[in-house]
């Protein structure tokens, strides 16, 4: 079945079809002008804003002076801006006001496209847990996470240094070549391919399925719509493929495993097996991976930070977590009014969208002085909210911090510096935040 290799001339895999990125860039240059509607400051849904990295003065304008704040008439309709610490956690903690369900919308700033025939959007639903209230998020959320606990991740550390090790051995030292495609792809890649007990010849399919499910500006895209949705249906297909071997046999440490042996999840729809796979992959694969290219770009752009990693590792821990505040690979999370409430002064209605923007509380101010500095040593940069906050806070974030260490130990341990000595390019995208290209150069330190 699927634990084999796709063919070779299976039309929509990685393969063969290009990459969301190329798609998309491709549907930029007839239909560009149709996503010039951002004409306001604080329109920050604007997702050229990430790529060019000219975020950061205006959300800190929005934090001074409205922390939560509505704009209208954009490309993704009307929502209220979310900025500072206090406020996101206000609002994540109270989920049966501010729902995260895929039926008042989900957990992006995306709608429906308006043309969309009501048979199509209701076939085409894809609901996982993350979008999902209480009580149907608390079982399917336990399932999961029982391959994610304490006692679950410390059993990974072995492999996961060993395959870093390798991959780290594996680098050039006397050549210029992409971090991203060779470190952060190709860990975090690796490290999903465990968890889900996936062919490993295959494992940059999962990649090239990330990033056809993160990159929400595709929903703009009428035209790829078609392709997109294929290319979801083939990845549940392969997965229902590991899924059917898997039926009848003992329970296993892989998440596949774990879902058929889970009262919550064992007899899912298929729009919602779809759903489930494309948060973990995302999940799973976007924000890691993000992290291990931003950690090497912030330690380029502040040698003072580089010089005390490279002098004393036992910053590393801390700055793992400093780290992922710097970096937030994930720039927003959408809620949804259920009722009218008062926000701090500012009336919410039933309704209304509300983003969450991580990107913005990770530098506020108010909680972490110089926030736009990298600080290994900053005593609170376990209180970002790059993971969330409250009943829907990443279930995986011990994994990913893990994964994080361990690199950043193991790049102490071979000396390595990495010198940006190329191009860098960023995603463009207001969902998933990072690098899809980092040119460098290793040199000793």
């Amino acid at each position: 079945m699927a634990t084999q290799p796709i063919a070779a001339d299976s039309p929509l895999t990685y393969r063969s079809s290009p990459t969301a990125a190329e798609a998309f860039a491709g549907w930029l240059k007839e239909h560009g002008h149709e996503l010039q509607a951002h004409t306001q400051r604080w329109d920050v849904s604007n997702s050229a804003l990430y790529r060019d990295d000219t975020w950061q003065p205006i959300f800190a304008e929005m934090r001074a002076q409205a922390p939560v704040n509505k704009i209208t008439g954009t490309p993704y309709g009307d929502f209220w801006n979310v900025t500072t610490v206090e406020t996101i956690q206000h609002v994540e903690s109270q989920p049966e006001i501010y729902s995260s369900s895929w039926r008042y919308g989900g957990i992006t700033l995306t709608e429906p496209p308006r043309d969309i025939a009501p048979e199509e959007l209701e076939e085409r639903r894809l609901p996982m847990f993350i979008a999902m209230d209480r009580p149907e998020h608390t079982g399917q959320r336990r399932t999961v996470s029982e391959g994610f606990t304490p006692s679950e991740v410390a059993k990974m550390e072995a492999e996961i240094r060993a395959r870093t090790q390798g991959v780290l051995d594996s680098l050039p030292w006397d050549e210029q070549f992409d971090w991203v495609d060779k470190v952060s792809i190709e860990l975090t890649t690796g490290m999903l391919a465990i968890l889900f007990g996936f062919p490993w010849q295959d494992r940059r399919l999962l990649t090239f399925w990330s990033d056809w499910a993160g990159d929400v500006e595709l929903s703009f895209a009428r035209e790829l719509a078609e392709t997109r949705w294929q290319i979801f249906t083939e990845m549940a297909t392969y997965f229902k493929g590991l899924w059917l071997d898997r039926m009848g046999k003992p329970p296993s440490r892989d998440l596949i495993s774990m879902m058929i042996h889970s009262d919550a999840m064992n007899h899912m729809s298929p729009q919602e097996f779809m759903g489930n796979l494309i948060l973990l992959i995302v999940g799973g694969n976007d924000t890691t991976r993000n992290t291990m290219s931003g950690i090497v770009h912030a330690l380029d752009k502040f040698p003072d930070q580089r010089a005390l990693f490279e002098a004393d590792p036992s910053v590393i821990t801390n700055g793992v977590q400093e780290c992922i505040r710097y970096v937030t690979p994930l720039a927003h999370m959408r809620r949804t009014a259920t009722q009218d409430a008062d926000l701090f002064g500012q009336q919410v209605k039933a309704g209304d969208k509300l983003a969450l923007w991580y990107i913005s509380g990770n530098r506020d101010e108010s909680v972490f002085p110089n926030a736009d500095k990298l600080d290994l040593t900053r005593e609170n940069a376990r209180r970002h909210v790059a993971f969330g906050y409250g009943i829907h806070r990443c279930v995986g974030a011990r994994l990913a911090e893990l994964q994080l260490r361990v690199l950043m130990e193991e790049m102490h341990e071979r000396r390595m510096r990495v010198n940006l000595t190329g191009k860098v390019e960023r995603t463009r995208n207001n969902f998933v935040h990072g690098h899809t290209r980092m040119e460098v150069t290793l040199s000793k330190f």
